[in-house]
């Protein structure tokens, strides 16, 4: 076990205000792998200070030196690749060949698709006598989330960095390790010391000492609904700019014209991805009647296949969680075609790959984000109700459409109310937007979208 102290904070590692440490454990045998500060609020205000006297020489930075930053950070992380890897699968439970590609190399590509952003977008531009001005929205507070530990501070911190601004991240208390090694590749790629900085913590203590710091000008969190309502009240509360990447309950649509094994093999894999941890999974998946059976048994054979190859849930809190979604659909009647509540292994924040059938769109699992690896299926009579129950959840932030024929899976994606659907196993874009419809959230990230999330516009008139 290793202990670590101090806080990165203007350019440096300071130690923490207080004592306490938060124990990182590794999920896949329940041991206590590292020790980090648990912030308080003395400490994010140290830390929003140093961003505020960093901001003014950041914001006047020209934007193609912010791009050579930026490309030097991507390229700091490149290195550190295998590092990365490790450590995520230490902390957070992934298996280390989706940790590699995954964890470490989503964030690669989306610093890398930043700093080619910063040096190419107009931060100037006109509209008839006017001059209109993209400018730094300011101080950020990122509160970041423990499933994709290192994609979730990437995809703030970079478009945060390529806009002017500076930023404080709060990671997540069960993943600190990775955002420890990138607050050291930020370090080594040159970024101004205040520029960016980070204080590790507990939620209630050091995440909303953050939230509700005056001189934060937009917080930035991605989480649970639940608390993202509060954070958004909080930033309403104090007239400040608010991003939200919040749940999802996710629509797995397969049209009578697609191809039925495929679509459903797809889809088994994208649940059972990260353990399920993902809040984009499709972790619905809407089958025609005349077909609802042969894909059952599809699902359920597929799902096997996963049993010695997905991690464990990145805690005991998690595992319980889960297992209590899978009571509950036994208990309101869906039937259970694969897995169950029972851990696969004696140690470690297992659980079971999961499949139920029968399930109608009433039942909790239909309509609660589970956030762990298990799939319901439900049956549809014609497109009409597929798309009553696709859209029927306080839920929009991703989903997919298969068909035989392309134009049929767009028709049906455009009526969904969803931000991001793919089409036919469609691959993930760091360019395209993220972010969802309804209670997932406010405001995108990823590419351009994402970069304007952090601009404030003024305009000269002439």
């Amino acid at each position: 076990m290793k202990a670590y102290d101090g806080m990165y904070i203007d350019g440096a590692w300071r130690p923490a205000a207080g004592p306490d440490v938060i124990e990182v454990v590794n999920p896949a045998d329940e041991q206590v792998i590292a020790t980090v500060p648990a912030g308080t609020a003395e400490d994010v205000d140290a830390a929003v200070r140093a961003a505020r006297a960093a901001l003014p020489a950041w914001a006047a930075t020209p934007p193609a030196e912010r791009a050579a930053r930026l490309t030097a950070l991507r390229d700091q992380l490149t290195a550190r690749r295998d590092e990365i890897a490790e450590t995520v699968t230490a902390e957070l439970g992934a298996p280390l060949k989706l940790s590699q590609t995954v964890h470490a190399g989503v964030p690669i590509a989306v610093a890398g698709s930043y700093a080619e952003l910063a040096g190419t977008y107009s931060f100037e531009e006109k509209a008839g006598n006017s001059t209109i001005l993209h400018e730094p929205v300011g101080v950020v507070g990122a509160i970041t989330p423990w499933n994709y530990p290192l994609h979730q501070i990437v995809a703030k911190v970079a478009p945060a960095l390529a806009a002017g601004c500076t930023i404080v991240v709060k990671p997540a208390e069960d993943t600190p390790l990775v955002a420890r090694l990138f607050a050291e590749a930020v370090h080594e790629a040159g970024i101004p010391a205040g520029v960016f900085n980070l204080v590790t913590g507990l939620g209630p203590v050091a995440g909303q000492a953050l939230a509700e710091h005056p001189e934060i000008d937009l917080l930035s969190f991605t989480g649970s609904t639940a608390v993202g309502r509060r954070i958004g009240a909080i930033a309403t509360g104090m007239v400040k700019k608010v991003a939200l990447e919040l749940g999802g309950k996710s629509a797995n649509v397969i049209l009578p014209s697609a191809d039925l094994a495929r679509a459903v093999n797809v889809g088994v894999a994208n649940v059972m991805s990260n353990s399920g941890q993902t809040c984009s999974a499709w972790t619905r998946m809407l089958v025609h009647r005349d077909q609802y059976d042969e894909a059952v048994e599809l699902a359920a054979s597929a799902a096997a296949k996963y049993g010695d190859r997905i991690g464990p849930l990145v805690n005991a809190a998690q595992q319980q969680r889960v297992r209590g979604y899978i009571d509950k659909g036994v208990a309101e009647g869906a039937r259970l075609v694969a897995g169950g509540p029972e851990s696969p292994h004696d140690k470690g924040y297992f659980v079971s790959p999961t499949v139920f059938a029968d399930v109608t769109p009433d039942m909790t699992i239909a309509q609660e984000e589970i956030f762990g690896p298990v799939l319901s299926i439900l049956r549809y009579d014609d497109e009409d109700e597929a798309l009553r129950i696709a859209n029927g959840t306080i839920y929009g932030l991703a989903g997919a459409v298969w068909a035989g024929d392309e134009a049929e899976a767009v028709a049906f994606a455009r009526r969904m109310d969803t931000g991001q659907v793919d089409i036919n196993g469609g691959r993930f874009n760091p360019l395209a937007p993220f972010g969802g419809y309804k209670q997932s959230g406010v405001g995108r990230e990823l590419g351009l979208h994402g970069l304007t999330e952090y601009l404030q516009t003024k305009s000269l008139q002439f």
